[in-house]
Protein backbone atom coordinates (compact mmCIF):
# COMPACT_ATOMS: atom_id res chain seq x y z
CA UNK A 1 0.00 0.00 0.00
CA UNK A 2 0.82 3.39 -0.50
CA UNK A 3 2.51 5.26 2.12
CA UNK A 4 0.24 8.47 0.82
CA UNK A 5 -2.68 6.68 2.08
CA UNK A 6 -1.44 5.15 5.19
CA UNK A 7 -0.70 8.66 5.95
CA UNK A 8 -3.96 10.17 4.78
CA UNK A 9 -6.15 7.49 6.07
CA UNK A 10 -4.71 7.95 9.26
CA UNK A 11 -5.36 11.27 9.42
CA UNK A 12 -8.93 11.15 8.69
CA UNK A 13 -9.27 8.25 11.10
CA UNK A 14 -7.66 10.62 13.81
CA UNK A 15 -9.59 13.46 12.63
CA UNK A 16 -12.67 12.12 13.57
CA UNK A 17 -11.91 10.31 16.66
CA UNK A 18 -11.88 13.98 18.42
CA UNK A 19 -15.42 14.67 18.02
CA UNK A 20 -16.22 11.02 18.92
CA UNK A 21 -14.04 11.72 22.36
CA UNK A 22 -15.82 15.24 22.86
CA UNK A 23 -19.21 13.59 22.95
CA UNK A 24 -18.49 10.52 24.85
CA UNK A 25 -16.77 13.16 27.65
CA UNK A 26 -19.70 15.40 27.68
CA UNK A 27 -22.09 12.35 27.97
CA UNK A 28 -19.98 10.93 31.08
CA UNK A 29 -19.08 7.97 28.83
CA UNK A 30 -16.19 6.20 28.37
CA UNK A 31 -14.38 7.07 25.09
CA UNK A 32 -13.60 3.37 23.89
CA UNK A 33 -14.17 3.88 20.21
CA UNK A 34 -12.25 7.61 19.99
CA UNK A 35 -9.19 6.18 21.85
CA UNK A 36 -9.44 2.84 19.54
CA UNK A 37 -10.15 5.16 16.23
CA UNK A 38 -6.94 7.19 17.27
CA UNK A 39 -4.65 4.38 18.23
CA UNK A 40 -5.80 3.27 14.56
CA UNK A 41 -4.65 6.64 13.04
CA UNK A 42 -1.74 6.68 14.99
CA UNK A 43 -0.43 3.27 13.99
CA UNK A 44 -1.20 4.25 10.88
CA UNK A 45 0.44 7.48 10.41
CA UNK A 46 3.64 5.47 12.28
CA UNK A 47 3.42 2.78 9.26
CA UNK A 48 3.22 6.07 6.54
CA UNK A 49 6.12 7.57 7.73
CA UNK A 50 8.35 4.57 8.38
CA UNK A 51 7.50 3.09 4.66
CA UNK A 52 9.15 6.39 2.92
CA UNK A 53 12.34 6.47 3.53
CA UNK A 54 12.51 10.72 3.97
CA UNK A 55 9.68 10.39 5.89
CA UNK A 56 6.61 13.28 5.88
CA UNK A 57 7.20 17.27 6.66
CA UNK A 58 4.22 18.97 7.84
CA UNK A 59 4.37 20.99 4.50
CA UNK A 60 4.02 17.69 2.36
CA UNK A 61 0.94 16.71 3.92
CA UNK A 62 -1.44 18.60 1.77
CA UNK A 63 0.63 17.36 -1.49
CA UNK A 64 -0.32 14.05 -0.27
CA UNK A 65 -4.18 14.84 0.05
CA UNK A 66 -3.97 15.97 -3.50
CA UNK A 67 -2.55 12.64 -4.69
CA UNK A 68 -4.45 10.70 -3.12
CA UNK A 69 -8.20 12.30 -4.33
CA UNK A 70 -6.23 12.36 -7.56
CA UNK A 71 -5.55 8.56 -7.45
CA UNK A 72 -9.08 8.03 -6.03
CA UNK A 73 -10.97 10.24 -9.07
CA UNK A 74 -8.78 8.67 -11.84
Amino acid sequence: MDSDFLLVGGLLIAAFAIPAAVSAFSESRPPRAAAVALALGGVLIVAAVLQRPTGYSPTQIPAAFARVLARLLH
